[in-house]
């Protein structure tokens, strides 16, 4: 098929690159002329295991290409994708603009039957405004749908290749055997595509974004009460993990979730819920949950120390997960303003996020190429992302570089009894 990508951020990139992959013909386009030229000469402007190869495979091979011109690709493509930005709005909800604009701009450029996808985030009933906008501007045969995407940031080629399932919001049976087609090879091995309808597709990406920010607040209410009662987070996440019904994943507790999509995800379900005259109570507390557990490592610091002016503090992990470097929400963030509010200096290291944490804190904090640079003189380390390098170091090493041998621990990834042994004061979240 010939397939058009408007928008070259996360999601259309790796949409693109893997449908490519799969042997159609794909042009990206983006109004960026400077990351449209990065990316024609094989530079890709985000961090993702394994896509920069693929872009440059598929570039190679002339399947997939990247343009600043939306007409020419729209018109001889027979499937759309709109993966542009949905920015929160002031209250919360998800500012359409863009995808209304583009919208625009492809039903303009139609010259035949096109099935235009919502690839973007988008609240309920946006597939009916994008289908409002097209039918002004053109006579041309279309039907819109809603593919919303479910990519892990750091596992999103596994996550587009073998998904779990595909969900395709369509109204028309035409448009369903377009897009059957084009994500066969994608579900071979029998994972479902769930065809519904629009409004219920839209839902689906909102709702279970909502569910997985739920279990990761929860676990961090757990995670408090474990401190006060003196229980481990631990023993009692491996309990109730071992429940079927419950499982294992996203019961980790940390300092918050982050990113581009859970915490601006629950934001919009909270801002439809309330334009509906329904208050997401549930919803409205997982936030709130968030926002005080990005806090909790300075609290500890600060009873720790008393005082945090003039000390030094090292801080491994700036991205707001392993394996990417999005710094959006990231929980790094909130952790160094904390610290340099109260008269701390901070080095800090991550494996992939220094470029883009500089463009968040600039030069007030230092930047180390290796963990262990950032420890020297320092009076306590914050681990704030789990990258594996970080799960093994030479705590010896550690110990020597330190002013101090003192570890917050954000991911509980130590062993409290082991660091005590190795002599080290060491604070985790809801660890005993």
């Amino acid at each position: 098929m010939h397939i058009a990508i408007i928008g070259t951020g996360y999601v259309g990139l790796v949409a693109g690159t893997c449908f490519a992959d799969s042997g159609n013909d794909v042009v990206c386009v983006d109004i960026d002329a400077r990351k449209i030229a990065q990316l024609q000469q094989g530079e890709v402007p985000i961090y993702e295991p394994g896509l920069e190869e693929l872009i440059r495979k598929n570039t190679r091979d002339r399947r997939l290409s990247f343009t600043t011109e939306l007409a020419p690709a729209v018109a001889r493509a027979q499937v759309v994708f709109i993966a542009v930005g949905t920015p929160e709005g002031e209250s919360g909800e998800a500012d359409l603009q863009y995808v209304l604009s583009a919208a625009e701009q492809v039903g303009r450029a139609m010259r035949q039957y096109t099935v235009v996808v919502d690839k973007s985030t988008v609240p309920v009933g946006t597939a009916d405004k994008v289908r409002e906008v097209i039918s002004r501007v053109t006579e041309v045969e279309f039907d819109v749908v809603s593919n919303p995407e479910f990519l892990k940031e750091g596992a999103a080629l596994d996550d587009f290749l073998k998904p779990d399932r595909v969900v395709i919001g369509a109204e028309s049976e035409r448009a369903r055997k377009v897009m059957g087609q084009l994500y066969a090879p994608f579900v071979r091995t029998e994972n479902p595509i769930l065809y519904m309808d629009t409004r219920s597709a839209e839902l689906t990406k909102y709702a279970a974004n909502a569910m997985l920010a739920t279990r990761i607040s929860f676990m961090n209410d757990i995670a408090v009460l474990c401190e006060r009662v003196g229980a481990d987070v631990d023993f009692v996440r491996k309990g109730m993990g071992a429940d079927k019904r419950i499982g294992y994943p996203f019961l980790f507790p940390g300092v918050g979730y982050g990113g581009s999509c859970f915490p601006k995800d629950v934001k919009a379900l909270v801002a439809k819920g309330r334009e509906q005259g329904l208050e997401l109570d549930l919803l409205r507390a997982v936030e709130r949950t968030n926002e005080r557990q990005k806090k909790v490592l300075v609290q500890k610091a600060l009873k720790h120390f008393g005082s945090l002016e003039g000390r030094t503090f090292a801080v491994w992990g700036l991205a707001f997960k392993p394996k990417t470097d999005d710094m959006r929400e990231a929980p790094s963030v909130e952790v160094i303003e904390g610290l340099l509010a109260k008269g701390a200096k901070v080095a800090a290291h991550d494996p992939v996020a220094e470029r883009t944490a500089r463009r968040v804190l600039g030069d007030r904090i230092r930047y180390t190429n290796v963990p262990y640079e950032a420890l020297e003189g320092a009076d306590a380390l914050f681990v704030v992302t789990e990258w594996n390098e970080f799960r093994h170091p030479d705590f010896d090493r550690m110990k020597a570089l330190m002013k101090s041998p003192v570890i917050f621990d954000g991911r509980n990834i130590y062993d409290p009894s082991r660091m005590r042994e190795l002599g080290f004061t060491y604070m985790g979240l809801g660890r005993k």
